[in-house]
């Protein structure tokens, strides 16, 4: 990766400083519910599967309680 030459007698610009100490949005401790793990540890699909058959399993119980249903 080419850097641009800096001339040390400049100051320097604002976007220079905010891209040098810039962070990964992803790992910003701000945000809620944010569980930190280790770097490339990725969540099964699996949890993903059942989390969508277990919510889909509960609206249709809960349906089943509205009258007028078939």
């Amino acid at each position: 990766m080419a850097t641009a030459p800096t001339n040390q007698t400049a100051p320097q610009t604002g976007a220079q400083a905010v891209i040098a100490s810039a962070i990964d949005p992803a790992r910003r401790p701000d945000v809620l519910l944010r569980v930190r793990r280790a770097e490339g540890h990725e969540v099964s699909a699996w949890w993903m599967v059942g989390a969508f058959v277990g919510i889909s399993a509960a609206v249709v119980s809960l349906l089943s309680w509205v009258p007028g249903g078939a």
